[in-house]
């Protein structure tokens, strides 16, 4: 048999097209914006002749985003954990230089050894100087950024990163990220699902 990954994603896209596109599934509307008192454009845990309709209160727009949870696959056997949770979930501290929020261990337990946080720097702020015990990977969104670090021998480094750049601080080396003209947005990574 001839397996290859062209024929396994083509075959993947078939099932996924067949089942988004069945007679059964609930019905979903093109934007996120149709009012939710719309009955036709509420996607409802209903597949087929099992379930029943939910008249609320609930989250509608997060309903539409996950619809596998109101109709789970038939394969589905409810002991997966839960491997996403949106930053949109929860609260941004504030700050004179822009704001940041973090997800952890807390928020996302099967996120044992990762950490997230998405952070905005207005323009010229600086997240100053300082360091931790964890490792730091980051992916810069918006804007650009001059960030800095020192190593354990006294040598220094100073560079611009911008839209789609990545940079690494070791555990324990000192560094900086001061924002530019525009300001920045940035995904830093921690290698510890715990680190706060």
């Amino acid at each position: 048999m001839d397996v290859t990954r062209r024929k396994i994603v083509q075959s993947l896209a078939a099932g996924v097209a067949a089942a988004v596109s069945g007679p059964t599934r609930a019905a979903f509307p093109s934007t996120i914006d149709d009012p939710p008192t719309n009955t036709s454009t509420v996607p409802q845990p209903i597949e087929g002749h099992l379930g029943a309709d939910d008249p609320g209160p609930r989250n509608v727009i997060l309903d539409r985003l996950n619809p596998d949870m109101l109709t789970p696959p038939p394969t589905d056997a409810g002991n997966m954990p839960n491997l996403k949770f949106s930053f949109s979930n929860v609260p941004m501290r504030l700050t004179e230089g822009g704001w940041a929020r973090q997800v952890t261990q807390v928020d996302l337990p099967i996120a044992t050894s990762i950490a997230g946080v998405d952070m905005r720097l207005k323009p010229g702020a600086i997240r100053e100087l300082h360091w931790h015990p964890v490792a730091e990977w980051a992916y810069m969104l918006v804007g650009t950024a001059q960030v800095t670090c020192l190593d354990p021998q006294g040598r220094n480094f100073v560079g611009n990163v911008g839209v789609g750049d990545l940079w690494y601080f070791p555990p324990g080396y000192p560094h900086s990220i001061q924002a530019l003209e525009e300001g920045c947005e940035f995904l830093l990574a921690f290698d510890s699902g715990n680190f706060s």
